[in-house]
């Protein structure tokens, strides 16, 4: 007889073809719901699921309790099986509290987020680049004219006011990246990784895509016009900034560009996931690979 695991908001169970055979609630309280939810949403599984299951094969349909079982979400009985919380004595007005409850949890953990404050200060700083070079042409232009430097100065001043905030902003991204990044910001330099980051959505964002994509985000208009229209599709994305791609020759920039995006890509992992330091072993690998590819 196969057996099916089914998780809900209020608690995990094990069913038959004929029914529910065991279930284990959660607590009837907001906080420890909430709790057990935000495991959920982080694919891990929950110390009920692996006590209802111990010792049982089981048929699951979430990809997050492959460990527990076989994966088959079209299995019918997931479809099928009405599992009622009033049944169990979990009122609607309780699920409402939690998801009031979760909801507000995601922001507060959304606005503490440190990639988050990374991507802010890398789109102040574009804009502070924006203004800056808007202001010099316009001072460029006007200086072509007949004019006094007192007319002038005003908008002098505020150009030397928004490069010493650029300034500022480039510093504080570099301390901020190298704590919270460290892995990333050795291999590809702390301002070229937080517009990674930026471009990316953050820093989980990042690490879970291909190293194909860090390779060429920041090209995505290069990108689409190859899709629309053909041609050569983009080697590289803003990693082109890093000096080993755009000092060396354009036969080895593809090469190099690639090198660099799996690297990031495993160092990303690191900064995310393990907290380890390997910066210093993928460095070594760069720095032998480049001579094989110089060498060539």
């Amino acid at each position: 007889m196969a057996y099916y695991l089914i998780t809900k908001w209020f608690g995990t169970f094990l069913c038959d073809e004929t029914g529910i055979q065991k279930e284990i609630l959660f607590p009837k309280q907001e906080k420890e719901i909430v709790r057990r939810l935000q495991e959920i949403e982080n694919n891990a599984i929950l110390a009920e699921e692996k006590k209802i299951v111990k010792n049982t094969p089981i048929i699951v349909y979430e990809r997050r309790l492959q460990q527990l079982g076989t994966y088959d979400p079209e299995a019918s009985i997931f479809k099928t099986l009405k599992i009622i919380p009033q049944e169990y004595g979990f009122p609607q007005d309780l699920l409402h509290k939690t998801s009031l409850l979760l909801a507000q949890e995601r922001v507060n953990m959304q606005l503490q987020s440190e990639d988050l404050q990374i991507i802010q200060m890398v789109n102040a700083l574009d804009d502070l680049i924006q203004t800056a070079n808007l202001l010099t042409e316009r001072v460029s232009s006007w200086s072509l004219l007949p004019t006094s430097k007192k007319k002038l100065k005003p908008f002098e001043k505020t150009i030397s006011a928004v490069n010493d905030e650029m300034k500022r902003l480039q510093d504080q991204i570099e301390h901020d990246m190298i704590t919270i990044a460290p892995n990333t910001s050795k291999i590809i330099g702390p301002l070229i990784g937080a517009r990674l980051i930026a471009l990316a959505g953050g820093m989980h964002q990042m690490a879970m895509m291909p190293a194909s994509t860090i390779q060429i985000l920041g090209a995505e208009k290069a990108l689409f016009r190859f899709k629309k229209e053909g041609g050569r599709p983009p080697k590289h994305g803003v990693i082109f900034q890093h000096s080993l791609i755009n000092c060396a020759p354009k036969t080895e920039r593809g090469k190099i560009a690639r090198l660099l995006a799996i690297k990031i890509s495993t160092a990303i992992k690191a900064d995310v996931f393990t907290k380890r330091n390997i910066a210093d072993g993928l460095q070594l690998e760069i720095d032998t690979r480049l001579q094989e590819i110089r060498k060539k």
